[in-house]
């Protein structure tokens, strides 16, 4: 080993490469570890290396007196005292700053999912709410109208004679009717959604259709009933049953689950003819899908008069 007195001449580091004894912020965990600085033989001052003109010396004197990067090595050995306020600042801190990130990441899936025809679908069926509306004051003003008229004619000489012309009236639905009748009554299934479209594709859920409407109508007409109702609205020569979107539209006026169909006629003979017994291959597919129809007998059915428009272009034949 080399006396003391022998130690090779060295000279200062550099003021740039001098070791500036200060903390990491995240380096707590290693506070206590002792360094393994590689010291100079015989004691020779730490920060000083030997004076070696040659570079390729002076690199391997670095890498074996000083294999640790000055800050990392005083991270180590230098100690940074934190108070507990210090510490619990620094978690309410970065606490916030999570919920935040959060609640603005919620944010951005939240309108990443938000459907741009969503507006517009709410603004058409805002219009459509307040066109049926309109529809249906002026389908009172009509009846009312209509009434009046009927009272102005009643007082006419000729009006009690003319019994073909309330007999046409009566069956073209012009008129109010009372008799006795039935009332079939059927609804979507109960796991239905209205979202869903109203016709069955793969595993979507089946629910009553304009279809199924007008099949249990015309089995009705030809079992003899003179006068029919669809949740209350008469069906006449220009009513029709169709579907618009997802809605069901009887004539101009929409209508939901469940579906009530009142017919006068013989109460019997059309209870008969849309029971299970004289349907059962209809009621056996509505049964698959959740849908069973309800039958009542009535012995009095009122039924208001339908609304039909104007006839321009039909005329009376020679």
């Amino acid at each position: 080993m080399m006396p003391i007195d022998d130690a090779p001449r060295s000279f200062p580091v550099e003021q740039e490469n001098t070791p500036l004894h200060r903390r990491a912020v995240f380096s707590a965990s290693v506070a206590a570890v002792d360094s393994h600085h590689v010291r100079p033989a015989g004691g020779a001052v730490r920060g000083h290396r030997r004076r070696l003109d040659d570079d390729s010396l002076k690199l391997i004197d670095d890498l074996t007196n000083r294999p640790m990067d000055p800050l990392f090595m005083d991270s180590r050995l230098a100690r940074k005292p934190s108070s507990p306020a210090a510490t619990w600042a620094t978690r309410v801190v970065v606490f916030v700053i999570c919920v935040a990130v959060g609640f603005a990441g919620a944010l951005f899936v939240q309108q990443l999912h938000t459907d741009p025809r969503r507006a517009v679908r709410e603004s058409w069926a805002s219009e459509l709410e307040d066109q049926t509306s309109q529809v249906e004051d002026l389908t009172g003003q009509i009846n009312d109208l209509r009434g009046q008229i009927d009272e102005i004619t009643k007082d006419m000489a000729d009006y009690g004679q003319n019994d073909t012309l309330i007999q046409d009236e009566l069956s073209s639905g012009m008129l109010p009717v009372e008799g006795e009748g039935i009332t079939l009554t059927l609804a979507d299934p109960i796991a239905a959604d209205g979202a869903l479209p109203r016709e069955s594709s793969g595993g979507q859920i089946r629910v009553v259709t304009d279809a199924d409407l007008q099949q249990l109508v015309s089995l009705l007409w030809q079992s003899g009933a003179e006068a029919m109702a669809v949740n209350g609205y008469r069906l006449g020569v220009q009513t029709s049953i169709r579907t618009a979107g997802q809605t069901i539209l009887i004539g101009v006026n929409s209508i939901e689950s469940p579906y009530t169909i009142q017919a006068i006629g013989d109460k019997d003979a059309l209870a008969r003819a849309v029971s299970a017994d004289s349907q059962p291959a209809l009621y056996e597919s509505y049964a698959e899908s959740g849908i069973y129809p309800q039958v009542a007998k009535s012995d009095s059915i009122r039924l208001e008069a339908a609304v039909s428009g104007d006839v321009t272009h039909a005329r009376r034949s020679e």
